[in-house]
């Protein structure tokens, strides 16, 4: 006898022909492996292994496997393996050109299931891009997508952490495994991802530790997951151009934020744009791709955003303060009035989440 996971990480390492086994496991099981094999011979002869590949799948000790066997069996977070022959394999990853064998999950599974798009851009990030991906993450999330990224440094980070700003979901993929998960200095971000619903995932064993040749291989993850890739901020040589790359391959969209074009940051989704990626300048040019995919957006919600935007704070100085900092001397300036007074109404739009303090003055809060 012999467990279902054990079973499953012996047939994935019997290299060449992966694929055409674990269809032909999903064909005999149409609800799934059982839990317990009774007669393993009996399974490995109806798959028609040839005899290299029946060595191969006894010749490992059991002890190789014992880890991540604990691993998945250890308290805590809900920790799941998902194999391409079982029924709840996330479909639009079953259709690109190489696929995981197997998946590991921390956290809620279904949510693979859910409309996703994966927004990416550089660990190298300007006050521009940080504004723009954490307010497109929110209005996104808020609207039904789930966000997918990478956990990295810079934009990664603050797409995850503007969905979950907006109480809504999102997907961590990794470039390591689930046991060790890199950057260490995103522990917090992936302890909040699942605290909020939402799911963290791994090709890769549970001890493997990160590595730069995993990180390409877990970008055609995040796009194979999701519906479309969104690129935020990134420059022509930024990994975030590999996703897009491989969204391209699997037939799916690619949308891009045109930025500043005297920022280096921003020449990776220029190039995008010229390549006939989707130019995006508001949340809506991406989510009418997907209306098909999610629920009808609150009329009420609509109203209320339309009622705020006509009784904001100050609004002639809100009128003067974009993405770009504007220094407060300037806007005293245009606005015809004392610094001293400027900036006490600027404290107040402060303290009401218009606006925020940056760098070189002032750049709006949200958007509205």
């Amino acid at each position: 006898m012999m467990s279902k996971y054990e079973f499953l990480l012996r047939i994935s390492m019997l290299g060449h022909g992966k694929q055409a086994i674990f269809k032909k496991i999903g064909q005999l099981f149409a609800n799934d492996l059982p839990d317990k094999i009774q007669n393993v011979p009996f399974l490995l002869d109806k798959l028609g292994l040839l005899d290299v590949q029946l060595a191969r799948f006894y010749e490992t000790s059991y002890l190789h496997f014992e880890p991540t066997l604990e691993w998945l069996d250890s308290p805590g977070s809900q920790k799941h393996l998902i194999a391409y022959c079982d029924s709840d394999y996330p479909l639009l990853l079953k259709q690109i050109c190489s696929p995981p064998w197997l998946l590991f999950v921390l956290g809620n599974r279904q949510l693979l299931h859910s409309p996703q798009l994966a927004m990416v851009g550089s660990r190298e990030f300007s006050e521009y891009g940080a504004q723009w991906g954490r307010y497109f993450a929110g209005e996104l999330a808020i609207n039904g997508l789930t966000i997918t990224s990478g956990l990295a440094l810079g934009l990664d980070a603050i797409c995850h952490r503007g969905a979950l700003e907006a109480s809504g979901h999102t997907i961590a993929v990794l470039g390591s495994g689930l046991a060790k998960i890199a950057p260490r200095s995103n522990l917090n971000l992936a302890n909040d991802i699942l605290a909020q619903n939402g799911a963290i995932v791994s090709e890769f064993l549970p001890f493997e530790k990160a590595r730069s040749a995993y990180f390409p291989r877990r970008n055609r993850i995040i796009s194979g997951l999701s519906l479309g890739t969104f690129v935020v901020e990134a420059s022509e040589k930024s990994g975030s151009l590999i996703t897009a790359r491989y969204a391209l391959e699997q037939n799916r969209d690619v949308f891009a934020l045109p930025g500043d074009i005297n920022n280096e940051n921003c020449s990776g989704t220029h190039y995008l744009i010229k390549q006939g990626a989707y130019l995006v300048s508001k949340p809506a040019d991406i989510l009418e791709h997907y209306c098909s995919y999610l629920s009808v957006v609150n009329s009420s919600r609509n109203q209320r955003k339309e009622e705020q935007s006509h009784s904001i704070l100050y609004p002639e100085i809100f009128a003067m303060i974009h993405h770009q900092p504007i220094p407060v001397d300037i806007i005293a300036q245009q606005v015809n009035m004392s610094i001293s007074e400027l900036t006490t109404k600027l404290l107040d739009m402060e303290l009401e989440g218009l606006i925020k303090t940056v760098t070189g003055g002032y750049i709006r809060n949200r958007v509205i």
